[in-house]
C-alpha cells in the first residue's frame, strides 16, 4: 500500500465562506442534492459504478457502490469556516483522507481546494490513479456549484 496525493485546482464560489462552510460540513445538505438526481447523473457517466441505498446525518455517510462494497465517510474534523476533514471507512479497496479547504476571497466570494490522500496497492493505482485524478477535479467543480443557501 502507498499513499498518493491528488489535489483539485482552486474554484471560486459565488458565496460567504460561512455560509459554504456550514452548507458542506453537514452530510445531510448534500444527501438532499444527492438523491435529487446527482447519483443517477454519476452512474450514466461511469456504467460500471452504481450508487445505492446512500445513507446519511450530519457527521457521516454511508453508501453502496457495485462490485466495491459499503462505503463509509464521516466528518472528523471541522475548523470554522476554514477546513472540513473527511475520512472514509468501510469495505472499499483503498482508504482515503480528504480535505476542504477554503479561504474568502470578498464578502460573497469564496476559493475552495480539495486534497485527497489516498492510499492503495500499486493494482489500484494503475487502475484508479487517473480516474481518481480527474475526479477530484470533477467533485470541485461539482461542489462550486452547488446551491448554497
Amino acid at each position: 500500500m502507498s499513499l498518493n496525493k491528488y489535489t483539485s485546482e482552486v474554484k471560486y464560489i459565488e458565496q460567504n465562506e460561512q455560509v459554504v462552510f456550514n452548507y458542506l460540513s453537514n452530510f445531510e445538505n448534500l444527501a438532499t442534492y444527492l438523491n435529487s438526481g446527482l447519483i443517477e447523473k454519476i452512474t450514466k457517466q461511469v456504467p460500471n459504478i452504481k450508487i445505492t441505498n446512500f445513507e446519511s446525518d450530519r457527521d457521516s455517510c454511508k453508501f453502496n457502490i457495485t462490485s466495491l462494497g459499503l462505503a463509509e465517510l464521516k466528518i472528523v474534523k471541522r475548523d470554522p469556516f476554514k477546513t472540513i476533514k473527511i475520512e472514509s471507512s468501510g469495505g472499499l479497496p483503498l482508504s482515503f483522507t480528504f480535505w476542504i479547504q477554503l479561504i474568502p476571497v470578498d464578502n460573497f466570494k469564496t476559493k475552495m481546494r480539495l486534497t485527497l490522500h489516498a492510499e492503495m496497492s500499486m493494482m489500484i493505482k494503475m487502475m484508479a490513479g487517473n480516474k481518481l485524478e480527474e475526479g477530484i477535479n470533477k467533485l470541485a467543480d461539482t461542489l462550486s456549484k452547488l446551491p448554497y443557501q
